[in-house]
């Protein structure tokens, strides 16, 4: 029986890849790097803060990384607060719901900055839906690597065997799966086409889940 879902939050509970994908492009046009978008693709699912510790040592940046990061949330809150049609994705509020009311626990665990986190919970109300959030700036490795899931069964005080974890990028899938986790892809069409075949199982829309078959899913 499933106890706990660990969900992703970018491209998961709401679609703010377009955003960081024109934050991100819009700095790296600032400091003249040609990232490709199929490059850009192995960048999600990571933390924004190892994204440029890769570049940095990639292209010989002279800025530091916290200056990178600090110059990119900039342009992503602008965006994020400017732009009144963002929304969870369909489907996700009547999941939370359901699942509350079945008395899953719901552990956040996104590669997002702690700020970024706060603003998307704050705008749409999440808190009370959640028990934990954890960060991905907390964490040296950013997805694939598994510190992540990890930490957030840990903190739920669920067994591996009793969680899922919902995630929509490779990284992510790949990440939950080295924790030994049962996990849900849900192929977003704002994701890059990210390879999801490593998932237990694929979801194209979220009302393909409820509480209940998530409850009753058996681990393999």
């Amino acid at each position: 029986m499933i106890r706990t879902v660990i969900f992703d939050m970018d491209g998961v509970i709401i679609d703010t890849e377009p955003t960081h994908h024109n934050a991100f492009f819009t700095l790296f046009a600032e400091l003249g790097l040609a990232i490709t978008e199929e490059e850009y693709t192995t960048f999600l699912g990571r933390s924004t803060r190892n994204v440029f510790q890769k570049l940095k040592q990639q292209y010989q940046l002279p800025q530091d990384v916290e200056e990178l990061l600090a110059q990119k949330r900039a342009l992503f809150n602008k965006s994020f607060d400017e732009d009144a049609t963002l929304d969870l994705l369909p489907g996700v509020r009547n999941l939370l719901d359901d699942l509350r009311a079945h008395g899953v626990q719901l552990v956040l665990a996104s590669s997002a900055s702690k700020g970024t986190i706060a603003r998307v919970f704050q705008r749409f109300e999440l808190a009370p839906y959640f028990t934990h959030l954890v960060s991905g700036e907390d964490f040296e490795r950013s997805k694939p690597d598994p510190a992540i899931f990890l930490h957030a069964a840990a903190l739920s005080e669920t067994p591996l065997a009793q969680c899922i974890v919902i995630e929509d990028s490779a990284n992510g899938v790949a990440a939950a799966k080295a924790a030994g986790i049962y996990c849900i892809g849900y192929a977003s069409p704002h994701s890059g086409g990210q390879d999801l075949h490593r998932a237990d199982r694929i979801i194209q829309d979220f009302a393909e889940l409820s509480a209940a078959s998530i409850i009753a899913t058996v681990p393999t």
